[in-house]
Formats: C-alpha cells, sequence, structure tokens
C-alpha cells in the first residue's frame, strides 16, 4: 500500500492502533500518526523526525512486555532474542504525551520498500528475514525463528536465523529493491534464492533443493541450493537483498566481493554453496 493516504483500521487487541501513511519510492519512509496515549515502537536511529509532544524511551527487547506484568526477566528475554538475529538490545518507544494528533517519521537504511502488515490478517504472526524489522504499533512481540531441519540450517543462508513478529497490530517492515507478494495454494511449490526470500507465513513449509547437476552448481552462479517454499500460505520475495547489494560494492571498490550477508554458518564455504563467490 506505498503511497496510500492515511490508513486507519479498529480493531480490539493488544497492540496499539495507529494511523500511517508510506512516502516515497526507492527511498521509502513511514509517517505513523499517535492519537494521545498510543505508542509505536522502531529499531534504534530508525527516527527522521517526530513532533514536539511525542515523547522517546529507550527499552530492552521489543516494549512488548513493559506494564505488562514481563517484568525485568521478559525484557531481558526480548533483548536476547533481538541478539540472536543481529539487532540491537534496545528498542525505542515514541509515546504520545499531548493532544490532539501527533505524528513520528521513520525510514529504511536500504533501498526499497516498506511493507506496512497488520498481523491479525495474517493469522497473528510473520516469519521475515533477520533484519527486515523497522517499526510496529507497541504490543508487537519481535522474537526469532529457527529453522528445524539440519541441512536447512547449515546451508539455508540468511534463512537459518530468522524474525518472528507476533500479535494483531500494524508491523513494518524493510525489504529490498521491489518487492512481491505470492499466495500459494496447498501443495503448490515457489524456489527462490536464499538472499531473495524476505517473509513467509508460518503455514508455510521452508525447506532447501539443490538447483540442478554438478555442472549447474559450479557455474550457475546460483550456489548449490534454492529456498524451496510450499504452500498453503503467503511468501513475499524481494528482488535485491541488501547483502548483494554490499558485495557489489565491494567488487567495485575492489575489495573481496561476494554477498558476505547472505553467508551461512560454514563461512566461505557457505558463500559458494549460497552462490555468493
Amino acid at each position: 500500500m506505498p503511497n496510500s493516504p492515511w490508513s486507519h483500521m479498529r480493531r480490539d487487541g493488544v497492540a496499539d492502533d495507529v494511523d500511517f501513511e508510506i512516502k516515497g519510492q526507492e527511498l521509502q519512509f513511514v509517517e505513523i500518526e499517535l492519537d494521545p496515549g498510543e505508542s509505536a515502537v522502531a529499531e534504534a536511529g530508525a527516527m527522521v523526525w517526530k513532533d514536539a509532544s511525542i515523547a522517546m524511551t529507550t527499552v530492552f527487547g521489543d516494549g512488548s512486555s513493559s506494564g505488562s506484568g514481563g517484568g525485568l526477566m521478559g525484557a531481558l528475554l526480548g533483548a536476547g532474542k533481538r541478539l540472536v538475529t543481529g539487532e540491537s538490545l534496545f528498542t525505542t518507544v515514541f509515546t504520545h504525551q499531548g493532544s490532539g494528533k501527533a505524528r513520528v517519521a521513520f525510514a529504511s537504511p536500504t533501498p526499497g520498500s516498506i511493507l506496512p502488515l497488520r498481523l491479525a490478517d495474517l493469522g497473528g504472526t510473520l516469519i521475515c528475514q533477520k533484519d527486515s524489522f523497522l517499526a510496529a504499533a507497541k504490543g508487537v512481540q519481535i522474537g526469532v525463528a529457527f529453522q528445524r531441519r539440519v541441512m536447512t540450517g547449515l546451508f539455508g543462508g540468511e534463512g537459518f536465523v530468522m524474525q518472528r513478529l507476533d500479535g494483531d497490530g500494524w508491523v513494518f517492515v524493510q525489504m529490498g529493491g521491489t518487492v512481491v507478494k505470492r499466495e500459494l495454494r496447498a501443495g503448490e511449490e515457489l524456489h527462490v534464492d536464499t538472499g531473495c526470500l524476505a517473509a513467509y507465513t508460518p503455514s508455510v513449509d521452508f525447506d532447501l533443493v539443490t538447483v540442478g547437476g554438478v555442472r549447474t552448481m559450479f557455474t550457475g552462479g546460483e550456489g548449490a541450493f534454492f529456498a524451496r517454499l510450499r504452500g498453503p500460505g503467503t511468501v513475499w520475495v524481494q528482488s535485491l537483498p541488501f547483502a548483494r547489494l554490499a558485495g557489489r560494492m565491494l567488487q567495485a571498490a575492489g575489495g573481496r566481493g561476494g554477498n558476505r550477508g547472505e553467508g551461512s554458518v560454514l563461512g566461505g564455504f557457505g558463500d559458494w554453496v549460497g552462490g555468493n563467490d
């Protein structure tokens, strides 16, 4: 829904209800409008600007346990999950403490798209690439999703550790390049480059398949495996993972090429397997 008018859908639940508008094309930002007492949570450093009546508070984890009895242990658990996905220990909560309407804006750090999704419409959970979370209505929980299959964990690249977003409110996830949404029927399969898999709903089965014969593995430039997504469910595919863009930039600068961010736990060998060298 990029460049849509202000969007607002009232629904009872845990997360705060927020209005928002996404602006821009390749370098987007999301502008969130808050009523008095409403809050939004965002990655540290994502804010572009805010109205003066919106107060900022830095919290451990995702802030979802604040005021809900989670206490210190809940906050530490949330922070630990964020460390596993490579994010900061902290997020920032923005709360409107004045009257009337107030706005705060958050920008994606990479070229691409900001995708607004209401978790209630997705069954309450979204699995996405580990650095995709940008902002959300307060109350959305940010966790971690591990791949259970050994081969997927070893060779899945960015798909080994992914973010898990739970709740019923709006989340804003950042994806590289152009984003395509695919609705998969039961049993329908889609093969995706492991770095280009942006997000999917939990009903989708995620595994790996080989790209073909030995010659294709060595000379095809696509690595040894594809991500295999089997329906039913929804899949979002991104055309330009930031790691791929960074690898090309390193090559142009004369450094060591390759999509370092799309590598696996096997290091350099994993980079070859993933088609990143």
